[in-house]
């Protein structure tokens, strides 16, 4: 009986226990809330840059947040973003110096002219563009169509916020195929892009900003402090000897990486390009050969970074520096000047594949 009282509708809302008539009038006046009321309405307003001439505007860090964002028709402006967003389109600006924090996807420049830029994107493209200057960090290979007189360099930049803008637009600061470009409409005995001249410094293309509200973002160019390793790319390489070092992850992969890069390179040595991939144990026979059983349980940790350096006399430098600097650390690095070419080819070659190059 007792188990049928309990069970059986009482009156008021079917499923809900019964109310007073003062209960269901407080009741009414209560609204459901859910979440998706909550969250802050987005004004586009705010995520464009519309018919600009002559002006310098830009985005504090954490005033983008992730948003996609627009900037058109604008002429002879500075335009800075400094944040992380989710896509930027670029469309009929002329003569323009724009500055693009970390894009999750893509940015895609379309009719525009006479532009210099310092962009970081997952996926970079143009179409109908003329004489854009692009100091460059890009996750997949970068695209041009239709486009002529088009240079590239690689990104260099600093600012506090932007190793973790990186981090949430979920971009490796170790890939950048900046000079990797691919030209979707070739023009037969004609090149329609090429690269800035290895001494171009980004404040001679993009200034830092002059607006008191920018300035309080603390900027450097300097090629030393910049959150993206400067790479050689595509550029001739001075020497015929080269070395990869892999590091492996841990907490201290990045930190490790970078203090590698500075002990090399202040010994005179070049970085030619550098890889953040996951591997799995058949991956690590192709590239690591017969030293590979050493490296396997390594793997399950994360993904690894890869470093390319080159010089003469590049292999015997990076091994000892490894030895004294990170000798508590497994590292992968060539044996010899004989292997080091191969492990370079199969290691990159692999991570091609693996990033669908």
């Amino acid at each position: 009986l007792l188990l049928l009282w309990n069970t059986r509708k009482r009156p008021g809302v079917q499923g809900q226990p019964f109310q007073s008539g003062q209960d269901a009038a407080a009741g009414e006046q209560k609204v459901p809330q859910y979440s998706w009321d909550l969250r802050a309405k987005i004004d586009p307003k705010d995520y464009t840059f519309s018919g600009l001439k002559n002006e310098t505007v830009g985005r504090l860090p954490g005033k983008v947040a992730g948003q996609q964002f627009v900037i058109q028709d604008c002429e002879d402006c500075k335009i800075y973003i400094f944040d992380h967003s989710a896509t930027i389109t670029i469309d009929d600006c002329v003569n323009c110096q724009i500055f693009l924090g970390p894009i999750k996807g893509s940015v895609f420049f379309r009719d525009c002219k006479d532009c210099k830029c310092v962009v970081a994107c997952q996926q970079f493209r143009t179409r109908d563009c003329r004489k854009l200057e692009v100091f460059l960090c890009c996750a997949t290979q970068p695209i041009i169509e239709s486009s002529t007189g088009m240079k590239f360099g690689c990104f260099q930049y600093y600012y506090p916020e932007l190793a973790l803008q990186f981090k949430d637009a979920g971009l490796s600061i170790f890939n950048n195929t900046w000079s990797n470009i691919h030209d979707f409409t070739p023009v037969s005995g004609e090149n329609n892009w090429g690269l800035l001249p290895e001494t171009a410094a980004v404040q001679d293309y993009v200034p830092l900003p002059s607006s008191e509200e920018l300035k309080a973002v603390r900027v450097s160019t300097d090629a030393t402090k910049s959150i993206i390793p400067i790479t050689r790319g595509q550029r001739q390489k001075n020497s015929d000897e080269s070395c990869l070092a892999v590091f492996f992850a841990g907490d201290y992969t990045t930190a490790n990486a970078r203090k590698l890069i500075d002990e090399m390179t202040s010994k005179g040595f070049q970085l030619v390009q550098t890889k953040e991939v996951l591997m799995k144990a058949e991956d690590a026979h192709r590239v690591f050969q017969q030293s590979a059983l050493e490296f396997i349980p390594l793997l399950e940790k994360g993904p690894v970074v890869a470093l390319e350096f080159n010089g003469d006399g590049v292999v015997e430098q990076c091994q000892s520096t490894i030895n004294e600097v990170f000798s508590g650390t497994k590292v992968f690095v060539s044996e010899s000047k004989a292997s080091a070419s191969q492990d370079v080819d199969n290691f990159y070659n692999f991570a091609d594949m693996q990033m669908g190059m």
